[in-house]
């Protein structure tokens, strides 16, 4: 390799890391804004020559821990997170087995239209629904309302995975005495543990960030975090340190899900990508 061609392989390398870490910078700095705000009164937060060097006070933790509401409605947002993701797992994971095995267009289709349909259009009617069964203000009311987008989503992203992994696998199974399903089980879903874990924790995600669904059909006892720190930006002023201890907490368990699952999570994005 001549001494021109090391050269501009290296300014490459140089270019690429320079973008990667524009790119990061562009990312990170809203996060490390909240973290050192978190730790801010309120005088500093709104103080534009208040930068990342200040005298850090606990007093917006203290606050957040000794209300509590922060702490219920994470649990309350733990809650229906995982109930709504098992059960529209449960649901929707065999159901894009089936789809993808054997070319059902249609549904496909009907899936891709669930996918469309804008959530805050059915509000209305299913607030009226749900009121009429009296469970607005439960937990039911916020996993099923939760599982009407996570079960799409799931699907959607699984359909795919599923069309792209050998068919030869199951037919095998099946000449050895399994049935369709039974291959599917044994065969198939062990296979598709990344995408499966990629569409879960996507759908996790989405429901513990939801806050048009939690608004409308929470009550006091079963709010969620997004509600909880809407609660902190009043008319008259925002408790800024406050909001974003609150933001701060309860970003921990996202970001510990993902760091936990990034490798099922990166292996089901590029085994996604790859297929067709």
């Amino acid at each position: 390799m001549t001494t021109t061609a090391l050269r501009r392989r290296r300014n490459l390398a140089w270019l690429r890391g320079a973008a990667i870490t524009v790119v990061m910078l562009v990312f990170a700095l809203p996060m490390v804004w909240m973290f050192a705000a978190a730790f801010k009164t309120n005088v500093q937060v709104t103080d534009p020559g208040v930068g990342l060097w200040f005298s850090p006070t606990l007093e917006n933790f203290r606050g957040i821990l000794k209300d509590g509401q922060v702490i219920r409605s994470m649990g309350n947002s733990l809650l229906v997170g995982l109930v709504s993701t098992a059960l529209s797992a449960l649901l929707a994971v065999p159901a894009a087995w089936a789809v993808g095995r054997f070319r059902m267009h249609r549904t496909g289709s009907l899936i891709l239209v669930a996918r469309i349909v804008p959530a805050i259009s059915l509000l209305v009617p299913w607030y009226y629904m749900f009121a009429q069964l009296g469970l607005v203000g439960s937990y039911t009311v916020l996993v099923l309302s939760q599982m009407f987008v996570s079960v799409p989503l799931i699907m959607w992203i699984m359909i795919s995975f599923f069309a792209g992994l050998p068919v030869e696998l199951e037919e095998a199974a099946r000449t050895d005495g399994l049935s369709a399903f039974g291959a599917f089980w044994r065969i198939t879903l062990p296979l598709a543990a990344p995408g499966t874990a990629t569409a879960c924790l996507l759908a996790f995600v989405f429901s513990w960030n939801n806050f048009m669904f939690a608004l409308v059909f929470a009550d006091d006892r079963t709010q969620t975090v997004p509600v909880t720190l809407f609660n902190f930006i009043s008319y008259a002023s925002t408790d800024w340190g406050g909001l974003m201890a609150a933001a701060t907490l309860i970003t921990v368990p996202v970001v510990a899900a993902a760091v936990l699952g990034q490798k099922y999570l990166v292996a089901g994005m590029t085994s996604g990508a790859s297929k067709g």
